[in-house]
């Protein structure tokens, strides 16, 4: 099976479009189909596998006993693609900022690894903390782009 390198129904601006197939020749066709997709499982795993290593990845992030991390994935067909947000809990020293992050970071980059075939200009962005709460500093949130 030949497999295209490019969408068939995305023109060069990247927005769909329904092929004109008035040039075929008619033909009796048949198709049954069934499947399952994991690119949306790979990418909860690869979130709590990021945020658990975090230490690893970022040098100077304390390793720290993660109590919960809840990944969730929502599609958003006004991107279109995926939503994918991060909550890490602890009972701790320092916060989970950075291991929410990595969380997010790694599950999309587990998308893009599954879906670059397709789509190698795939962005990912914008990766950025929602809101925080405990320590010293207390409670952070983000509010239609403003911080307080």
């Amino acid at each position: 099976m030949t497999r295209s390198k490019s969408l068939t129904h995305v023109d060069d601006r990247g927005h769909a479009r329904m092929i004109d197939v008035s040039a075929k020749q008619v033909t009796r066709r048949h198709a049954e189909a069934e499947g399952h997709i994991h690119v949306l499982a790979v990418a909860r795993l690869a979130a709590v596998g990021g945020a658990k290593r975090t230490p690893d990845l970022i040098p100077l992030c304390h390793p720290l006993t993660l109590d919960g991390i809840d990944v969730t994935v929502e599609t958003k067909p006004e991107l279109p693609g995926i939503r994918l947000s991060v909550i890490v809990t602890t009972e701790g020293r320092t916060g989970v900022e950075m291991e929410a992050l990595c969380g997010v970071s790694a599950g999309l980059l587990a998308v893009y690894d599954m879906c670059k075939a397709t789509d190698r200009g795939m962005e990912i962005g914008p990766v950025r903390l929602l809101s925080k709460s405990g320590g010293a500093s207390g409670e952070w949130r983000r509010t239609n782009g403003a911080e307080r």
